[in-house]
């Protein structure tokens, strides 16, 4: 089937695959099956197909239909790039003006990476200010302030779990309430903006909302766990799942695990969780501390293993592989680093680490098998990479890189 479609898609000169939103096509690290798989023999040097000049900010990009789309902060405007996925020549380019200030001085730009659907580009910037864009001309469509309208505050680092699209609305942590209710989470209608609902008492935190069970959404927050209806809003069940240390986070999103299980963890002492979500609630499968503590990066999934970066990036990270099954520690990389990100291609693993390298690592739970490196960025960026036909669309607080792997 693989060979077969992809020369349909050459035949109908579609891209292989899209990553359209936060941690792809299916909101969990994962590249679309579209993609052929990448090979055991890699080049020992990888240059650029393009690269460009990026401002601040941690928001990765995303690609669709051949366009990518880029939200960073160039001065005191906040800014949206469209560009050509395979040239990097610029499509269009939307800005408006900020005046948000990091409370700990960390950096000034967004967080929130876009969405695109249904022709749109929707951002999320660290004041509060939801923005749809036209995906063709990156005319403006409509706005939303979160910090006026639902009384969204700005938290340590702003406003940075990012936007969900689902069943024509947009879905925002914005952690607020609305004329005495409460809006934790809340549905913008995808054309107008206009508020659809507002549901849970909760602050925001930086992991973003994503789809659980059919017609629910899945959001960990500031202290709880919740499920709520799609359509509505409606309460389902909640679970509170946080840091007694004040000053900490939850950054890492909830991954999808098969079988209505979700693996839910976070640095501080919280530990991991593996949850399944039941016709009467959340219940615990199991829970492991200093198995894989993620602090800020989503693990992906691989058959029955799931590969993370494990422990606080102040103290240093290794890349682990742990069990579904029972969570037990398969392996873990004999290299410390401050940090990185990864997704998967088929039977790899794309890991961009802090230090601004790219590794290509096997998706295997027998050991940990490095088939290829290369320094692609500068050192000490943090953001999640992007990966459609082929291509690796990373970026540090310089630069954004395009590279192809196949």
């Amino acid at each position: 089937m693989r060979p077969l479609l992809l020369c349909l898609l050459l035949l109908t000169g579609l891209p292989a695959a899209d990553w359209p939103q936060f941690l792809g096509p299916t909101h969990d690290g994962r590249a679309a099956d579209a993609e052929p798989a990448l090979p055991d023999s890699l080049p020992s040097e990888l240059k650029p197909l393009w690269e460009k000049s990026v401002g601040s900010g941690f928001a990765g990009p995303v690609v669709s239909d051949g366009r990518l789309v880029m939200f960073h902060r160039e001065g005191g405007d906040m800014t949206t790039e469209a560009l050509d996925a395979r040239t990097g020549k610029p499509a269009w380019r939307s800005t408006y003006v900020t005046d948000y200030v990091d409370s700990f001085g960390f950096d000034n730009g967004p967080r929130a990476v876009p969405a695109i659907a249904a022709g749109k580009v929707l951002t999320f910037g660290p004041e509060g200010r939801v923005t749809a864009l036209d995906s063709a001309t990156g005319k403006e469509l409509w706005r939303f302030d979160t910090a006026s309208e639902l009384e969204s505050p700005q938290g340590f680092f702003g406003r940075a779990p990012s936007p969900l699209i689902l069943d024509g609305r947009v879905i925002v942590a914005a952690g607020g309430t609305r004329k005495g209710s409460a809006a934790g989470l809340a549905a913008l209608d995808l054309k107008t903006g206009v508020v659809a609902w507002t549901s849970v008492e909760d602050e925001a935190g930086y992991a973003s909302p994503v789809p659980g069970r059919e017609g629910e959404i899945l959001a960990w927050m500031r202290n709880q766990l919740w499920r709520v209806n799609a359509a509505d809003g409606a309460l389902r069940a909640s679970m509170p799942l946080r840091s007694s240390i004040d000053a900490s986070v939850n950054a890492a999103t909830p991954l999808p695990c098969g079988d209505n299980r979700w693996l839910v963890s976070a640095g501080y002492g919280v530990g991991a969780h593996l949850l399944r979500l039941t016709d009467a609630g959340i219940e615990e499968v199991w829970r492991k501390d200093r198995a894989l503590d993620c602090h800020y990066a989503t693990p992906v999934r691989v058959a029955g293993h799931l590969f993370g970066f494990h422990g606080r990036q102040e103290t240093g990270m290794k890349l682990r592989c742990i069990s579904i099954a029972t969570g037990e520690v398969a392996w873990e990389c004999p290299d410390g680093l401050p940090g990185g990100t990864l997704l998967a291609v088929g039977d790899k693993l794309l890991v961009v680490t802090e230090q601004g390298e790219l590794w290509v690592v096997r998706a295997s739970a027998e050991k940990f098998d490095r088939l290829a490196s290369w320094q692609i960025l500068g050192s000490g960026h943090r953001s999640h990479a992007a990966y459609a036909d082929g291509v690796l669309y990373a970026r540090d607080s310089e630069r954004l890189v395009a590279v192809k792997l196949r």
